[in-house]
């Protein structure tokens, strides 16, 4: 299961240099933790694959190249729309095509996979291992070194070129089946080719010539010193796609960068996607730049720009652009930290006896049933949403007590006193880690968006009510620690990498930190809950706003914003764009490099495969009731998937598992279907409690749906529509001044400091 899966250091903007490796304490505030594991604790894996330069920087671990710098045998890297994979004789490219295969779930799993590729190799001499060289912001450029000869690669999501550039020497190019030319030879630079119903096309520079040794096998005779050769996968043979493709092939990108800007507003997030150029001859006719989906769809911008065929593609239809930048535009859905107190509802007393209950159980709720930094974290986060609902309903005394428990227990951890639960620091990779291992967090890297989202989740709450607890010289330092693992926003730090987890033009997150595992390693990075990552950036939002760092609640709302954007793309595909006909599932449960499937890493049993890009559905879940019709089709579909599982011989035990999540969720879209399906005394998920689920439930049929077509000039905020159309506003002013906030439709609310305002 991936899931939900000398030196003192200082702390995100002023950590020292790393100068000293061994393993000892280092104090972070009142807190605790350490360079290296304890005792026989195993150390996390090396990540040597790098050249000097990179080694001199954190390991990019989460990403989709990330195999490349723990492997010497890397898997398949699945660029879009292309895939590469080096080898000891060079580098294999291949155009991926669609495969439909049944499984024994008797669904449909989506694969395009790495296959039939390429060989591109120098003819002077033997490529060296395989090294990351550099990194933008979704280009890697690889390097093949053996002594002062190189072959260097550079490769970007979206691009249709690899650029190859060799220090000296020809180019070979073996294919993998006979080759037919089309490219009619009227440009000598130009070698294209059908191999198996595909095209490909190689650029030389001017004075190159193509020789064929046989029909699998040509060389780029290149003049002295022009080593460079784009390497082009197109989307058919017509000879207009081959002239566009060769207009733009001389100019090639050397670096990638992605910037967004909140305009709070107007409650949207603007990113501009830039590449770096180089033109190695003739005029500068900008690259070409492949849009996913959620780069194209509906973006005004881009309209009239695009050019060519489109590539199919696991993404769905990537379409081009000729340029060096394009930009898009995302609404941000907004959140509260926590919803108001219920009204006068005639199951107000059921809520007292649920939270009696929940009270007395509460120290048991705080440990489930892992003992890993992740299942302790989903512990505080469910007693910090039981602790909302206490203070919302009024009971003080309780919320107080729930609150001591919570920093109790963050304070075992962070103290680094307990030999067996504790947070590490790796000199070396520049990440955070934990033990107890679970989840292959240890070999694999994996999931630090979802463990750590958890705590900083839980603290920021924490600091609604005891803002002296997280001061830097208390217990905010180690969430601060957290926050620079997998919220970095400078890049080429030595300490953390940017934004470890995610994947700025792909528009989500990755979960693996050495890029790809097991079984389905051939297939590229995964994340299976999209949801937990949500629920990550949720809490960065709300950290940043209450220590007043702009720059990170900005950073939290571009990855807030742009993982709900990519959800609704390649989890829910709910504008019908990315899932071909042959795939019968509503959604998508993990998404990788080269395919996507219905399944979890622990279990097929349909109700999870649902609920784990669900979980855990709080206040900052409204993203998804942005399509309400959605909601029901995707609920809707769970019976026939169980009658498949039964028919299976398979049985879940209880058999109502997560029925709290689905009925939360199905409120987001009629909250009375969502109260009426809720069973009292049925499961309830293990990040969660009855009290909250009663409280979430019953708030929605007070104040309505979310209404997602309203927004306000603040980042905390939420508006709801009951069925008779009247709304209810809410907006949290986390300053220290009253705010006047204004909602879209004309609606303001004043909120005094530190209070959850409410208008109708």
């Amino acid at each position: 299961m991936n899931l939900l899966r000398c030196c003192a250091l200082a702390l995100v903007t002023t950590w020292a240099p790393l100068v000293v490796v061994q393993a000892q304490p280092v104090k972070a505030g009142a807190g605790t933790y350490f360079l290296a594991p304890k005792g026989n604790d195993k150390p996390l894996p090396a990540a040597p694959l790098r050249t000097e330069a990179m080694l001199a920087k954190a390991a990019p671990t989460s990403q989709w190249y990330s195999t490349l710098i723990f492997n010497p045998k890397p898997d398949p890297i699945y660029v879009q729309p292309m895939t590469v994979k080096t080898t000891p004789a060079g580098l294999e490219l291949a155009l991926p095509s669609k495969e439909a295969v049944a499984s024994d779930r008797r669904d449909v799993e989506i694969r395009y996979p790495h296959r039939d590729p390429l060989m591109i190799s120098p003819l002077a001499f033997e490529p060296g291992p395989a090294k990351l060289a550099k990194t933008g912001d979704w280009s890697i450029d690889i390097s093949m070194a053996r002594g002062a000869d190189e072959m260097l690669v550079t490769v970007a999501h979206g691009s249709p070129y690899a650029f190859v550039h060799l220090t000296r020497g020809d180019l070979r190019v073996q294919l993998p089946s006979a080759g037919e030319r089309f490219d009619g030879g009227a440009d000598a630079r130009v070698l294209a080719l059908r191999i198996k119903g595909k095209a490909y096309a190689f650029f030389a520079p001017t004075g190159a010539r193509w020789e064929s040794a046989s029909p699998t096998d040509w060389a780029a005779r290149l003049p002295a010193g022009k080593g460079d050769v784009s390497a082009a996968v197109l989307p058919d043979d017509k000879a207009e796609t081959l002239a566009l493709f060769t207009r733009h092939a001389y100019t090639v990108i050397q670096d990638t960068r992605v910037e967004w800007r909140y305009d709070a507003a107007a409650s949207r997030v603007a990113t501009t996607f830039k590449a770096q150029t180089r033109t190695l001859e003739g005029a500068d006719n900008g690259t070409l730049l492949g849009l996913y989906p959620h780069h194209w769809f509906k973006n005004a911008a881009v309209e009239g720009k695009l050019l060519g065929s489109p590539f199919d593609t696991v993404r769905g239809k990537i379409r081009l652009v000729a340029g060096s930048q394009f930009q898009t535009s995302s609404s941000y859905a907004g959140f509260v930290p926590y919803w108001p107190g219920v009204g006068d509802s005639p199951r107000k007393g059921e809520l007292r006896d649920l939270m009696k209950a929940d009270l007395r159980n509460a120290r048991r709720l705080l440990l489930p049933e892992g003992k890993s930094a992740y299942w302790q974290g989903k512990g505080l986060q469910r007693i910090v949403k039981l602790m909302d609902v206490f203070e919302q309903q009024g009971d003080i005394e309780g919320r107080d007590r729930l609150l001591a428990m919570l920093q109790k227990r963050m304070e075992e951890w962070f103290s680094g006193k307990d030999a067996k639960s504790y947070f590490f620091y790796d000199t070396k990779l520049g990440t955070v880690a934990s033990y107890p291992d679970d989840f292959h967090a240890i070999d694999e890297i994996n999931d630090h968006h979802f463990w750590f989202g958890y705590w900083i989740r839980t603290a920021a709450e924490v600091a609604l009510r005891d803002p002296a607890w997280v001061a830097k010289d208390k217990w905010g330092a180690m969430v601060e620690l957290l926050i620079s693992d997998i919220a970095t926003k400078e890049r080429g730090r030595a300490d953390f990498p940017f934004v470890r987890n995610f994947d700025p033009y792909e528009g989500h997150s990755w979960a693996v930190g050495i890029g790809g595992a097991g079984p389905y390693g051939a297939w590229g990075n995964n994340q299976e809950s999209s949801s937990e990552a949500i629920n990550a950036w949720a809490g960065l939002i709300l950290w940043g706003e209450l220590q007043g760092n702009r720059e990170l609640r900005d950073l939290g709302i571009y990855l807030y914003s742009a993982e709900a954007e990519a959800i609704d793309h390649y989890w829910f595909d709910v504008h019908g764009l990315v899932f071909p006909p042959e795939y019968k599932n509503v959604e998508v449960a993990q998404v990788f490099g080269g395919q996507y499937i219905h399944n979890t890493w622990w279990t097929d049993d349909p109700r999870q495969i649902k609920g784990i890009n669900l979980l855990p559905i709080t206040t900052a879940s409204t993203y998804l009731a942005r399509y309400p019709d959605y909601i029901k089709r995707n609920l809707g579909a769970l019976e026939g998937e169980q009658e498949i599982w039964a028919s299976r011989g398979k049985k879940v035990d209880p058999a109502d598992i997560w029925q709290d999540i689905f009925a939360k969720y199905m409120a987001l879209a009629d909250p009375a279907q969502g109260l009426a399906q809720w069973d009292r005394w049925g499961s309830f998920e293990l990040g969660d409690t009855r009290s909250h689920t009663l409280h979430w439930l019953l708030s929605l049929n007070e104040m309505g749906a979310p209404d997602l077509g309203i927004s306000a000039d603040t980042p905390l905020f939420s508006v709801f529509k009951r069925a008779d159309g009247r709304r209810t506003y809410l907006a949290f002013n986390a300053t220290k001044a009253s705010i006047d906030v204004r909602f879209s439709d004309g609606k303001t609310l004043t909120v005094a400091p530190g209070t959850l305002g409410r208008t109708n």
